[in-house]
């Protein structure tokens, strides 16, 4: 059994869904489980639907969310050709469920309804797609990953409840192949044991791809991206990236844990547990080699790997008396960050103050500051990049740097990290 998932670029249009259903064709004669993102940039028109309704702007979130579900039902008509009577009522009972907690009285956190807003369009593009599929004559079994990955309630950033979901996926799946070879579901997604739903963080389409290749004893996973391979820096940000066509596990975790945006960042432990290569190819290009990220003990030589991650802030925290950062300060200020869910993605401290490089999500910063000052002076830089380039030369750093102002830096043999503006 192989999984593959494609993303949200992959369907964007209906050109590119029928281009993957024909790479699916390929592989039809062995058991497959497909698992797709929203489509295109579905995903972020959802969350201005969540962010209008969380300001009380609900005109404005109708009509975005209508403007969502006229794109959504001319898509599937489009890509059919023929309206199928089954999957309109799908659709209509998805976007049905979102007007009722927009009619909800606001009573829970951001968090909250923006999974039970976001998920929808991971079913929607799901949907759409195993009926086109079908009907091509490509028998495919759709299944609703949130009856399968059950989780707590850590919303937009769930945990999975292992063992109940590899029950599930074996007692789901497993029937289900002895039917039917290929299996769609969605990534991203999945409900607590209340059935709300919850997600796993932005690109957790990659990491249920991984936990489901781990739980169902897969021989391989694919994901299917627009890019010809795994590349040495996003080609968006950085001119002349450079192809990897191999890549180990170790080195690939190392990237996704500075911010590489290729595979998530949970993505790698499950495969690596079990041994199971993952490959990256290009949709648009099915026979182009591609990367091939697996356990590997033989040397490979890497060009340098560079990730840039946006829209960082730089947190001094100094004690208020002039006591040292030891290690009594250090576990209170890790608690604090700790319990306001705040990741830092870069620490250095000195005798009386600890600095960290943080995302900059509003909401849990400004938790994190108000739980701060009590108890220590905050100053903060805004509009900052945190650059970390694995396998770094001289020549890289001197041209990536120029006209940039580097106000923190860190260095080991292999990797340095500079936070700039």
């Amino acid at each position: 059994m192989k999984v593959f998932k494609f993303g949200g670029a992959s369907i964007e249009t209906t050109e590119r869904a029928r281009n993957i259903v024909s790479i699916i064709n390929d592989f039809a004669t062995e058991k497959l489980l497909i698992v797709i993102s929203a489509k295109g940039k579905t995903t972020n028109a959802l969350e201005k639907v969540v962010e209008a309704f969380f300001r009380k702007e609900n005109e404005l979130a109708l009509k975005l969310l209508k403007d969502i579900e006229e794109d959504h039902f001319n898509y599937a008509s489009e890509l059919l050709g023929t309206s199928e009577p089954s999957l309109v009522s799908k659709m209509q009972e998805l976007f049905t469920e979102i007007h009722w907690v927009l009619e909800e009285p606001e009573g829970r956190g951001y968090d909250y309804y923006y999974d039970q807003i976001v998920s929808v369009g991971e079913l929607l593009s799901t949907s759409i797609i195993a009926a086109y599929m079908n009907l091509q004559g490509l028998p495919t079994e759709w299944v609703d990953i949130r009856d399968v990955m059950k989780t707590d309630n850590t919303y937009r950033d769930a945990t999975i409840e292992w063992d109940l979901t590899q029950k599930l996926a074996s007692d789901t799946f497993l029937p289900k192949w002895n039917k039917c070879n290929v299996i769609l579901s969605q990534g991203f997604i999945g409900s607590t044991d209340e059935n709300n739903s919850v997600t796993l963080g932005r690109e957790g389409s990659d990491y249920t791809a991984a936990v489901m290749a781990n739980m169902l004893n897969a021989e391989s996973v694919t994901i299917w991206k627009d890019v010809p391979s795994l590349l040495n820096a996003d080609p968006k940000i950085f001119p002349n990236t450079v192809p990897i066509e191999e890549i180990t596990f170790r080195e690939v975790i190392e990237m996704a844990y500075y911010g590489a945006q290729v595979i998530h960042p949970k993505t790698i432990k499950p495969l690596q547990n079990k041994d199971i290569p993952l490959y990256v190819k290009c949709f648009l290009d099915k026979n182009l080699q591609g990367t091939l990220i697996h356990n590997s003990e033989k040397s490979i030589v890497y060009p340098p790997i560079m990730v840039l991650k946006t829209n960082q802030v730089l947190l001094q925290v100094t004690t208020k008396d002039y006591s040292f950062i030891t290690e009594d300060n250090l576990s209170r200020i890790y608690t604090l960050f700790h319990d306001c869910k705040v990741k830092i993605n870069l620490i250095q401290n000195a005798a009386i103050s600890f600095v960290a490089c943080v995302d900059n999500q509003p909401e849990k910063l400004e938790s994190l500051l108000q739980v701060l000052n009590k108890e220590y002076d905050v100053k903060r830089n805004e509009n900052l990049f945190l650059f970390t380039v694995r396998h770094y030369t001289q020549h890289v750093l001197k041209e990536e740097l120029k006209n940039r102002t580097v106000l923190l830096t860190q260095k080991t043999r292999q990797t340095i990290q500079l936070v700039v503006k």
